[in-house]
């Protein structure tokens, strides 16, 4: 079978053909591990898809808390949207300029969180853009500031308390998409200070499973990722909730459900870094 949402993603052919359209608005949502010593948007300015504007998940984010890259308000981020030239009324393309498409599936599910569903995910990101011989830039474009409104859908994301609460009462699916290893509490967490396991009753699924690894680490078909979710022991007909190690990893299951039709799945926002960093939060290992 098909997807049934495809509008979340674009091919790179089509992109290439509606690049110039004046209803697009491009941005490079790239973004990486401190462990990775790689700047992100000093690497924009070398070398992005032209057009493209850059979106800073760390910048773009609640300035009142120690979290990392934390969803901001409705009125911040109507701001910050405006300010890259974004309107209600286009057509959000994001892309990032890893080897996986995490970070722009965070914002692509951070623009439907605030109420746009106009918005898709680049197939391959930079590197399948860049391979295929598609022009890049390194020069920054003008920006004429738009009017953007956000309105909040609560239903798309979780807090620390409600996770606390599904511990009880198991009205959703609480899934874990970092490594086996990180979820066994194997393998040390990126983050100094964390304590290592998982939330308990979650659910592993590695993000990758759900990625073709050996193409551009595009989303896996609508029949694949079904197999990989039903194999995962997840109910895809049942509320669920994605965390991850800090609400970026969450994204390709969000995504990979919204592909094969289920639209309403939520990411607990604060994920590993703030459940462990708690000294009141049960663990399991």
């Amino acid at each position: 079978m098909g997807y049934k949402n495809p509008d979340a993603l674009v091919t790179t052919d089509w992109f290439a053909a509606n690049i110039s359209a004046s209803n697009l608005s491009i941005i490079d949502a790239s973004f990486y591990l401190p462990t990775a010593h790689r700047d992100p948007k000093k690497e924009f300015y070398n070398c992005h898809i032209p057009g493209a504007t850059f979106f800073d998940i760390n910048e773009i984010a609640d300035t009142n808390t120690d979290l990392p890259h934390m969803l901001p308000t409705a009125d911040e981020f109507s701001k910050h949207a405006g300010s890259l030239g974004i309107s209600n009324d286009h057509h959000v393309i994001c892309y990032d300029s890893s080897g996986g498409p995490m970070a722009a599936m965070r914002v692509w599910w951070t623009f439907r969180v605030f109420g746009h569903d106009r918005v898709s995910v680049l197939s391959g990101g930079l590197p399948k853009w860049q391979k295929e011989g598609h022009p890049t830039s390194s020069t920054a474009r003008d920006i004429t500031e738009q009017q953007f409104t956000a309105k909040h859908d609560q239903n798309l994301v979780k807090n620390i308390e409600q996770i606390l609460e599904n511990i009880e009462n198991q009205h959703f699916q609480m899934v874990d998409a970092r490594s086996g290893a990180r979820y066994n509490g194997t393998e040390a967490e990126p983050r100094v200070g964390l304590r290592q396991g998982h939330i308990p009753g979650a659910i592993s699924l590695p993000f990758e499973r759900l990625l073709d690894t050996e193409n551009f680490m595009t989303m896996r078909s609508a029949d694949e990722i079904t197999s990989v979710i039903l194999g995962s022991g997840i109910n895809p007909e049942k509320p669920l909730i994605s965390s991850c190690g800090s609400g970026v990893t969450a994204a390709p299951l969000v995504m990979a459900l919204y592909l094969i039709g289920h639209t309403q799945a939520s990411i607990y926002d604060g994920s590993w870094t703030e459940w462990a960093a708690r000294p009141d939060t049960p663990i399991v290992i």
